[in-house]
């Protein structure tokens, strides 16, 4: 194996996860670092047979290919390449073109439910979950749904009441007591990431 430092970075929808996976990446620079988010293994909408979307719980741990992840994130850290999949949310559907994903020294994986996992857990060097307010990150994925993903008002907020915020419940926010560093307010907490970034430099310098 070699000595890839592989972070997770957890927390519920809109919470910011992404922005801070970007400012991490961005300071390491992309020649140390690669991104995985674990949003591109979600299953093909036809592995549900005649099942509409609307009637698919996309927020349950099933719906993604985890096995799959954690395939990925061994074969990056024995110092091979992996065949990422590429997932279109406007239609729920894998693309046939995959992406090919180079080992790095740091490798991020970032995903709402990577926690729930424990064989996924324990590749992690470092857990992080990012905690923000229930108001705030639905307001930030329903704009982010209708602007990038062409839904609706109306089906984002039925998706959010009847799937999002249940298992944000039963499996999100359950999953922080494995995190070894929580993280209030997302991406404006410039102390917390600072911190998290002079750990990894640390390990990068090693």
């Amino acid at each position: 194996m070699t000595k890839s430092f592989v972070i997770g970075i957890a927390g519920g929808t809109g919470s910011g996860k992404t922005t801070i996976t970007e400012i991490i990446a961005t300071e390491l620079g992309a020649n140390k670092t690669v991104v995985i988010n674990h949003d591109s293994y979600y299953r093909d909408i036809s592995t549900y047979g005649n099942f509409k979307p609307e009637n698919i719980n996309f927020d349950h741990p099933d719906a993604l290919e985890t096995n799959l992840l954690i395939e990925h994130i061994s074969s990056l850290k024995k110092g091979e390449p992996i065949q990422k999949p590429i997932y279109d949310f406007a239609t729920h559907t894998r693309n046939k073109e995959t992406q090919q994903i180079e080992p790095k020294p740091v490798i991020i994986i970032d995903g709402i439910l990577i926690f729930c996992d424990e064989q996924l857990r324990n590749l992690f060097d470092l857990k992080i979950f990012v905690d923000t307010d229930a108001d705030e990150r639905f307001i930030r994925r329903l704009t982010r749904d209708i602007k990038y993903r062409g839904r609706s008002i109306e089906s984002v907020i039925n998706q959010y009441l009847s799937s999002v915020k249940p298992m944000h419940l039963n499996f999100v926010e359950p999953s922080k007591r494995w995190a070894d560093i929580i993280i209030p307010h997302g991406g404006k907490n410039k102390v917390g990431i600072n911190t998290i970034l002079s750990q990894i430099l640390a390990f990068i310098n090693k």
